[in-house]
């Protein structure tokens, strides 16, 4: 086993290739601004070290990285690696992690554009995120407990499960397949456009003109607060606590509400399509059933 503690690393491929390898306390920083410091290792275990250089973990097979810092210039940090823990992380600079394979995050702090594309296998617990295209083209995703500001998030993600989390985004979901969100909130403008298979269950939506274009939509239990324009030519069951602003042209299947501020049926939609709507009283009892376009 190779030891290395209390040294600070500048020159090009520092440690490249080392395997079965301690990195404590080291800085990875200096005049001669070498990057690619740990290409190509291997079962590292790295504690407490600074990462202020680019390109430093790549096509690394194996390791944990606990209380490790990666600045703004530490840019792309983490590519093509695979079966890796990440401890109490920060990860700064753009792009850190991409095409990686069966990675775990805990309780890292995250502050990259471009997060996360193309990565396969991805598990998250007690994050906090900053990105403004997280997890483009992901897939096989377990998030836990995610605190997310960003913009357009989750794009093109497939088979993928959020627990517990809040989501503070804007064009999150676009073009997504096969994605379940459980008891969390999701804040943004325009969310889940063009989706296949989402899953909203018992979670608080907030935000203008959701889910629309969807397919095998699904909201179980949900509360929507300011969602206007929702529903647009989508394919939707959804049982929801409380009011919906609006629903515009749903394409089919049902949407059930304690009240609807407005039901929008201007003749936009496909000639064929069907969509059962309730409004229910205050005993529950249904008060308006509508189907579109009206019969």
């Amino acid at each position: 086993m190779k030891h290395y503690e209390d040294r600070t690393f500048d020159e090009e491929r520092a440690l490249y290739g080392v395997r079965d390898a301690d990195i404590v306390n080291c800085s990875f920083e200096g005049p001669a601004d070498g990057e690619s410091a740990l290409k190509e290792s291997g079962d590292i275990r790295v504690r407490n070290s600074r990462f202020l250089l680019r390109y430093p973990l790549w096509h690394v097979d194996g390791g944990v990285l606990s209380g490790c810092s990666m600045t703004a210039t530490c840019r792309a940090a983490l590519w093509y690696d695979r079966d890796m823990v990440l401890e109490d992380c920060s990860l700064g600079g753009i792009k850190a992690l991409r095409e990686c394979d069966r990675m775990t995050l805990k309780g890292c702090t995250v502050d990259s554009a471009e997060f996360g594309w193309f990565c396969r296998g991805v598990s998250l617990g007690g994050c906090s995120i900053q990105s403004e295209y997280l997890f483009l083209k992901a897939r096989d995703l377990d998030i836990r407990r995610l605190a997310l500001k960003g913009k357009y998030s989750f794009q093109y993600v497939e088979n993928m499960t959020i627990r517990d989390s809040e989501l503070d985004t804007k064009d999150a979901f676009w073009h997504s397949r096969n994605v379940t969100v459980y008891d969390s909130t999701v804040r943004g403008e325009y969310l889940g456009w063009y989706s296949e298979n989402l899953r909203l269950v018992r979670c608080r939506i907030i935000g203008t003109q959701p889910l629309c274009y969807a397919k095998g939509l699904v909201l179980d239990d949900c509360e929507m607060i300011d969602c206007d324009l929702s529903f647009e030519r989508s394919d939707v069951r959804a049982d929801i606590r409380g009011r919906i602003e609006s629903v515009k042209n749903p394409l089919s299947g049902s949407i059930s509400a304690d009240a609807i501020g407005s039901l929008i049926l201007d003749g936009q939609g496909e000639p064929d399509s069907r969509c059962i709507i309730r409004e229910r009283s205050r005993q529950s009892n249904p008060a308006v059933t509508s189907t579109f376009p009206p019969e």
